[in-house]
Order: C-alpha cells, then sequence, then structure tokens
C-alpha cells in the first residue's frame, strides 16, 4: 500500500434497512457506497427473510467486496450494512463486519455493525473470557454482540439496559435479529447516526444523512444520544435504556473532515460550516497574498470561505488524482520518492510566482503535509502559507478515530514555529478552539474536543492514554508516513 496520508483516520460507517418489499441488500449497498469515506478496509452486508440470515464480508472497497451474486443471496426484508477502517483490532480479514453471534436467549443469530471505540474493552473482553466466550475477531465490536447476546432474559429495553450499563465509550450501532432492527447511539452522542423513512413505511438508518438522500430517502431525524430506535412488523419505537450523558460529545472532526460536507449533523449542512471555519481563520491569520488553495476535497469549502472573508481570489492549485485508493500492490522506489505526487498534482500555470495560501483541515504527524509544501513550490510558488482549519493536535483519540499516540503527534512535541520550520511553510496558522466552535455554532458542551485540549469527556484507561514514565525518551519526528483519514470517493 503507498502511503500519502497524514489526518486522522475515521473508524466506520453503518447502515441498516427494515422494508419488506423492497431490494434491502441493493440498497444496503449503495448506503455502503455513499458511507465508503468512512473507511475503506473492509465492508459487509447481513440480511434477513424473517427465518435465515445470511451474510457477505470481505477485505476492500464496497464495489471490490459486493457483485450481483452477492446481493442475489443476501434476500430478506431486513439488512444492515458496515464499512470499516480499523482502529481498535487491526486491518484483519475476521475483524470485517457486520459481525453475528448467536443470541444465548432466544438461540437465534444477531448481527451487528459499529461505529466507534470502547474504552473499557481490555476489562470487558478479560471479564467474558474467564465467562467462556470464544471470540473469532480482535475488534472491539465483537464485545457488544456478546454482552447482548447473553444478556439475561427480559424485553429488548432489560437487555440494552444491561449492555448499556457495561460498555463505555463511543457507539453507534446497527443490529438485526431475524425480525427486528435496532439502531444505537451511545450516551455521549460521539458518532453520528439518523433515521429516515421510505414511501411505503419502509426505515433506513446510516452514519450520515447524504446516504438516505442519495437514495431519495426523506431523512426524519437524528437518533439522540442513548436513544435505541427498534423497527419491527409493529412497528417503530424507540427507548432510553440509559439516560443521556450530562455532557454530550458529538466528534468535532465530524465536522472538520470525517462527515462529506453534503451531509446534516446537528441539523446543519456541513459544507457551510465549513466555509465558516474558512473565514474564521482568514480573520485570525491574514496574510498578504495572490492567491488561495485548498487541499482536496475537504479542505475545499474552508480554502472558499477563508478567500472570501479575505478579500483574496480562491483558485484550484492542486488536483487530486481520485481513483488513487487502496492497493495491496507494492510500490518501488521510484513511487515511493513520488509520494504525495501521486495523489495530487500541482497547477504551475496558476501557482507560479504566486504568494499563495494553502488551506487544510489539520496535521497530525507533520509527515505530509512537507510533501505538500514542496509540491507547491516545486510548481514555482513565491510563498507558502499553509492555514489549518483546526487547532493543533496534542492528544490521542480513544473514540473511535485512529490519530497516533502522544509521542507521535507533533503538536504535541513542537511548538507551531518549530512546525512551520518543519514543513518548509513561509507561516503556519491554526485555527483557535473559539474560532472553531463559532463556525460549528454549538455549545462547547456539546462538542468533544478532546484531541485538542486532552480534556476527554470520560474517565479513559490509564492503558488506552498510552502515558509512559518520566523515563520514556521522546522519540525523533521523521519524515515516515503515518495513519490519516481515508481518501474521498
Amino acid at each position: 500500500m503507498i502511503p500519502s496520508h497524514d489526518n486522522p483516520r475515521e473508524a466506520c460507517g453503518v447502515f441498516g434497512v427494515y422494508a419488506p418489499g423492497e431490494d434491502v441488500s441493493r440498497l444496503t449497498f449503495y448506503g455502503l457506497y455513499s458511507l465508503q469515506h468512512r473507511g475503506q478496509e473492509s465492508a459487509g452486508i447481513a440480511a434477513s427473510d424473517g427465518v435465515n440470515l445470511s451474510l457477505r464480508t470481505g477485505m476492500g472497497l464496497v464495489s471490490q467486496v459486493f457483485d450481483e451474486e452477492d446481493l442475489a443471496f443476501l434476500r430478506g426484508h431486513i439488512a444492515i450494512g458496515h464499512t470499516r477502517y480499523s482502529t481498535a483490532g487491526g486491518s484483519l480479514e475476521c475483524n470485517a463486519q457486520p459481525i453475528v453471534v448467536q443470541d444465548g436467549y432466544t438461540d437465534s443469530p444477531i448481527a451487528m455493525g459499529h461505529n466507534g471505540n470502547l474504552t473499557n474493552a481490555s476489562l470487558l473482553r478479560e471479564d467474558l473470557e474467564a465467562q467462556g466466550i470464544r471470540f473469532e475477531s480482535t475488534a472491539d465490536s465483537e464485545l457488544v454482540a456478546h454482552l447482548l447476546a447473553m444478556a439475561p432474559a427480559g424485553t429488548w429495553e432489560e437487555r440494552f439496559h444491561y449492555v448499556m450499563r457495561r460498555i463505555e465509550g463511543a457507539y453507534s450501532l446497527v443490529i438485526m435479529t431475524r425480525d427486528t432492527l435496532f439502531a444505537v447511539r451511545d450516551p455521549m452522542g460521539v458518532r453520528p447516526l439518523c433515521i429516515g423513512r421510505l414511501p411505503d413505511g419502509g426505515r433506513v438508518v446510516a452514519s450520515e444523512s447524504c446516504a438516505l438522500e442519495h437514495l431519495g430517502i426523506a431523512v426524519e431525524r437524528e437518533i439522540e444520544p442513548g436513544e435505541v430506535v427498534q423497527i419491527d412488523s409493529s412497528g417503530t419505537r424507540s427507548f432510553f435504556p440509559v439516560a443521556p450523558a450530562r455532557k454530550q460529545a458529538l466528534c468535532t472532526f465530524e465536522y472538520v473532515y470525517f462527515a462529506r460536507p453534503d451531509s446534516r449533523i446537528e441539523g446543519q449542512l456541513v459544507y457551510p460550516v465549513r466555509e465558516r471555519m474558512g473565514a474564521e481563520l482568514a480573520r485570525e491569520h491574514h496574510v498578504d497574498a495572490d492567491i488561495v488553495i485548498g487541499v482536496p476535497d475537504s479542505a475545499t469549502p474552508a480554502a472558499i470561505g477563508y478567500a472570501g472573508a479575505a478579500g483574496i481570489p480562491y483558485r484550484e492549485g492542486l488536483v487530486k488524482n481520485r481513483y488513487v485508493g487502496r492497493t495491496f500492490i507494492q510500490p518501488d522506489q521510484r513511487i515511493r520518492d513520488a509520494g504525495v505526487s501521486l495523489k495530487f498534482n500541482a497547477l504551475a500555470d496558476v501557482i507560479e510566482g504566486k504568494r499563495v495560501i494553502v488551506v487544510d483541515d489539520s496535521i497530525v504527524r507533520g509527515t505530509t503535509t512537507p510533501r505538500v509544501v514542496a509540491l507547491i513550490r516545486g510548481a514555482g510558488a513565491k510563498e507558502v502559507h499553509m492555514r489549518i482549519t483546526s487547532p493543533p493536535i496534542v492528544s490521542p483519540c480513544f473514540f473511535g478515530v485512529d490519530m497516533a499516540t502522544h509521542w507521535e503527534l507533533i503538536g504535541a512535541n513542537k511548538s507551531t514555529e518549530e512546525i512551520r520550520q518543519h514543513i518548509g511553510a513561509d507561516s503556519l496558522g491554526y485555527l483557535s478552539l473559539e474560532g472553531l466552535e463559532r463556525a460549528i455554532a454549538l455549545d462547547e458542551d456539546r462538542l468533544c474536543n478532546a484531541c485538542f485540549t486532552g480534556k476527554y469527556p470520560i474517565n479513559v484507561q490509564l492503558q488506552m492514554t498510552g502515558l509512559e514514565s518520566a523515563t520514556r525518551r521522546e522519540p525523533v519526528l521523521t519524515a515516515a508516513e503515518g495513519p490519516r483519514l481515508p481518501d474521498r470517493p
């Protein structure tokens, strides 16, 4: 695989549908296709006709995993789907979801897809293994499935109460039995989850509203933190097995990068939020320049917002090769040396002789940004001014985002001036946390900003924080590639 990224990477996208009379597997396939940006390592669909549950999973993109034969096999009126980027568990075929376990109460299958990370996973795994549970995967998601399967007999509300009292962290779940679809969101609301209605009354749930709108499905609302929505032949009902957390913790990076710009989160279209980030950035870090460009695709709205607020023309100075994605072909040295230029091409006719402001969403390890700056300088830029639409990332995430360790985060170990020198820019400006919150227009107590502040919405296990003894030496930051967000389709 050709490494070319240096941003945090999102965990997963989930999709579920209950729609008698519809081709639910095909709906789920296209729903996952719309959520491909949330995970590119594996994909899977489970379907049920009320009697039999069928499953197909595989490594790779949604379009690589499924064909017409698979969709014909996945028959029924209920389906759930999942597209994954690994955070907990690693990139292994056994970790592809949905996960299927046997319900200890009804002796029937339960399928589940999970977006997020559990912060008490190691303790739960030890406890379940002591009770004789054998795990088929290394992912923390399987813990949730087993807990639900072994929950004491009772109503579904009682069983979810048992599970949600035991698990901690971030989770948006789609769960399917032979005859019922469930959608579950954790009490903090870290990851988004919404629900829509088909014309004939069927229901669809998805990580983002764009997956519903692509299919012409009306979005009804977002599922509330701590809520479980149950959909079956009797209709739709919702309940709150545990109370929503006192402090909500929607991940700020959903607005900064993760969500597609055509999705709505907390009632807001993401695109204008990113434009406002750029405008705030221009007010905080103005510099005289000739053009503003964005690093495609996530930073494009912010670059447009910056240009408008600064009164500087916006131009497309970088062109992205949208067909460069996951590959198992090993690069030779010449390809390794090409680095970022495989992903982007700089337009010399636009850039040459210009003072250029470059807008991007984040810098994590500081490994790719120097190559972007060098690419723009190589196209003849007179000056390169880097502007970032988020504050410096100083703490790792334990809620479903791969941001590397504290010791690998350049923002935690270098000053802004040292980072500027490291990336080779003429100036560097980060959006302040206050500016970011103004752009998002949500109260601070409804957002998780832990990666910027080190203040987590719940206690995390000491072993998860990666805290080392005071005797550990800090490693030298190099240009070695690190994890980053998956490509946008």
